[in-house]
């Protein structure tokens, strides 16, 4: 058989793809840049508000496909399926557009991946927010590895995650996707992810390129008003380490607008800073109808021909879920002379080398995984996206990511304790999953069908951990209504019992229907509903009472004076049940930090721990943001001590050298359990107004009783580097100080440092992370 340049696998990409281009008509290029969605339903219930409007009914299937398709949208998250019997259809539908294309090219199939693969019966893992408490990226790898070979065994090859958006106020619904409220932390726990999606051949897409996390009071699509300072230091780190390091393929830009110019449409972000600054060679992909909102809601275009053109010309490689700019308007405009040619050929190259990349463009390609090529007869069965390998990782990341606030000694629970066990979320897994999973994202609109897994409610999990207690449940009130009657009989469960574990917080949903979520943005962080009415009625009776939250955002616990113990969980997976259970009984020993400050009051926000000196309280104002527990702090069942650095005389270094700092860790208490060292960086005295402190540096230390180690952080010049006044990025000489802290607020051990020489300038190649050795002490 005579194969053609571009199904030749021993040339170069670049051969193949401009071979194959230029045997495109101006039709098939088009088609290549836009998706299709079988089985979106036109109502307002199973998708974003106006979006339903946008999902019209697909035209004749071989119609649609006869030019060939780029994508093919969410084949398992959008409804209910098994997950062979999937991977069977989507095999089929490959082989139909292979066929009605005169090329043979097939889809890309991407799919929801944030807290593992959003479908039937595959493992939900803790949400983001988790992963972020756990301070474990290697963990995280570990984890979007698993998730990326169950997407591959399906035929699945881009993953939409993960979300890089590093939280400015946490009353934004979508809190509960981003990592955490430091850059640093972002970045590093989400390369990992990236890197793991990546190891399996599937294509990572980085969102939300760049600043959806800090709109205006929070609210989820609102304009975004900052400086390009604030951008560059806090919002793109992300960004570049994930593309830099991590391997990134994909980026797919935000919603939100910057000082009026819309993501979408931005060359200066998706062109000059993403591809020629940052050198990225992969895809640029459309959140959901984004290119339609540059001129239904962002005003900036009359018609989606120019939404089309405009984004294009950004560097929009991929309309996505489905075409609706991308379409026959387009087409007419690039003949007509209105759209230049060279912006679609520009585009769909780059679609077609990733098609390379992932071998789609090889003659021996088969649609059809190995893993069900050789299944014969009924396919229910043959694919299980939840083995025990994925519940352990599962449940060793909800288990790191329980943070223990605080702890009155009422913590580990007596085995033989009576206990009331209240709140809304003690009898059901509603606080358990988060938004962007198939149990809180599909299953709603399809309550008819089981949820394909075994989720335990932490009344379950706590009567399995504790089966000598004596275990009273009362839910008291519901997560967001009004209804106090319940209240009543809770009090008097707690009255009757040695201790009482209220487990409150959030339900996740979409627009409305959760307290948490896309579109489920809050006016201040007071607990939802009656929640905080429940638990003062809880302290009055002067029980002791420990506090489970599991939530997608922190909330103001400042008001609740006199509990007895706070434990603080972020939508921790199936498993997170367990997992907070083991935390109650003492089984697991606690381990998580805060990835997002707890204020003391509702309306402290928007405020994060990265504050200049005038951010933070002072004589000038009445309103002191000082939070209640700080990011980076939590608690243990065992003690440590560190010994650490003594230097008075700061160390010299030049503005392009490096600097060592070590010091030991030791478990003094008589249980195994792990310490996390947080390394900060202070600048007293910069050209610009800088953050008091922010985190630079961070080591997860497990360690048996008695044992030791130590921990070494070499720290880079680079990493003190700041855009200065010229609007460039640069490592100034002064003094600076390293902190080795346990949280943002409880810093042990200070470093001086001078950096001396000339000013430097830094670029993209500048480094980015503090190299970490931990090893047992000399």
């Amino acid at each position: 058989m005579v194969r053609e340049p571009w199904q030749d696998p021993s040339l170069p990409a670049e051969k193949r793809v401009a071979d194959l281009l230029g045997r495109l008509t101006l039709e098939e290029k088009v088609a290549q840049l836009v998706g299709v969605w079988i089985g979106a339903h036109a109502t307002p219930d199973d998708l974003a508000p106006q979006q339903h409007e946008m999902v019209k009914a697909a035209p004749d299937w071989q119609e649609l496909i006869r030019d060939g398709i780029g994508q093919v949208t969410r084949p398992f998250g959008t409804a209910p399926v098994d997950p062979a019997l999937g991977a069977r259809a989507l095999a089929t539908m490959q082989t139909e557009i292979m066929a009605a294309g005169r090329h043979g090219i097939p889809a890309v199939a991407h799919e929801e991946c944030l807290t593992g693969l959003m479908t039937w019966g595959a493992t939900v893992y803790p949400t983001p927010l988790a992963w972020g408490a756990t301070f474990h990226p290697e963990l995280v790898e570990r984890m979007a590895a698993q998730v990326g070979a169950d997407m591959r065994s399906l035929g699945v090859h881009q993953g939409l995650a993960p979300v890089l958006d590093v939280v400015r106020d946490a009353r934004w619904g979508r809190t509960e996707e981003s990592i955490g409220e430091d850059p640093y932390l972002v970045a590093t726990v989400g390369t990992g992810y990236v890197r793991g999606l990546e190891s399996a051949g599937v294509v990572a897409t980085l969102k939300h390129f760049v600043g959806y996390s800090a709109s205006r009071a929070a609210r989820n699509h609102g304009p975004v008003e900052m400086g390009p300072r604030e951008l560059a230091d806090v919002l793109l780190p992300p960004f570049e380490m994930a593309v830099r390091e991590g391997g990134a393929r994909s980026v797919m830009p935000a919603y939100t607008e910057i000082d009026g110019v819309p993501a979408s449409a931005d060359p200066a972000l998706l062109t000059a800073l993403l591809r020629d600054a940052w050198g990225f060679t992969g895809t640029v992909v459309s959140d959901y109808f984004a290119i339609s909102f540059l001129q239904m809601y962002h005003g900036i275009t009359e018609t989606s021909t120019g939404a089309a053109a405009l984004a294009l010309a950004a560097g929009m490689d991929v309309e996505l879920p489905a075409a609706r700019d991308y379409g026959a308007g387009l087409i007419a405009a690039v003949r007509a002379g209105e759209v230049p040619e060279s912006d679609v050929d520009r585009a769909a190259c780059r679609v077609l080398r990733q098609k390379c990349e992932l071998g789609l463009l090889d003659p021996d390609w088969q649609p059809v995984p190995p893993a069900l090529a050789d299944v014969d007869g009924d396919p229910a069965g043959t694919v299980d996206l939840d083995p025990p390998r994925s519940r352990a990782i599962a449940r060793q990341l909800a288990e790191e990511s329980v943070v223990l606030l605080a702890n009155d000694g009422a913590l580990p629970l007596r085995p033989d304790a009576r206990i009331a066990l209240v709140g809304p979320l003690a009898g059901t897994i509603e606080g358990l999953v988060g938004c962007y999973t198939f149990p809180g994202h599909v299953a709603p609109q399809h309550p008819e069908m089981p949820l394909g897994i075994e989720i335990p409610t932490p009344l379950d999990a706590l009567a399995a951990e504790l089966p000598d207690a004596t275990l009273r449940h009362v839910p008291g009130c519901s997560v967001d209504g009004d209804d106090t009657s319940g209240i009543a009989e809770a009090v008097a469960a707690a009255a009757g019992a040695d201790v009482c574990v209220a487990v409150l917080g959030d339900r996740a949903g979409l627009f409305g229907r959760g307290t948490s979520g896309e579109g489920c943005d809050a006016e201040d962080l007071a607990l939802p509903g009656v929640q905080a009415q429940l638990l003062d009625a809880l302290l009055a009776t002067g029980k002791p009472v420990v506090a489970v939250l599991l939530t997608g955002r922190p909330y103001a616990l400042g008001r609740f004076r006199g509990l007895a113990a706070v434990v603080q969980g972020f939508f921790p997976g199936e498993e997170g049940a367990g997992a907070v259970a083991g935390v109650l009984s003492g089984r697991v020993c606690p381990s998580g930090r805060l990835p997002v400050s707890v204020p003391h009051r509702p309306g402290a926000q928007p405020a994060t721990y990265l504050n200049t000196a005038l951010g933070q309280g002072s004589a000038m104002t009445t309103v002191d943001p000082k939070p209640l527990y700080p990011f980076g702090h939590g608690l243990s069942y065992t003690t440590f001590e560190w010994d650490g650095p003594s230097a008075v005389d700061p160390i010299e270094i030049p503005t392009d050298g490096e600097v060592t700092v070590a010091l030991t860790v030791r478990n003094t208490g008589d249980r195994a359990g792990a310490d996390v060292v947080q390394l900060y960086l202070h600048d007293p005295v910069a050209q610009v107004a800088r953050p008091v402190v922010r985190l630079i540096g961070y080591a997860r230390v497990p360690l048996a009783p008695g044992e030791s180690r130590e921990v070494e952080f070499r720290v880079s010049a680079d990493l003190s580097a700041f855009t200065g006044r010229s609007g460039r990025r640069v490592v100034e000489p002064g003094a600076l100080e390293l902190r080795l802290s346990a949280s943002s607020a409880d810093h042990r051990y200070t470093v001086p440092l001078l950096l001396v020489g000339p000013e430097r300038e830094v670029d993209h190649e500048r480094r980015l992370t503090t190299e970490v050795t931990v090893r047992a002490p000399a």
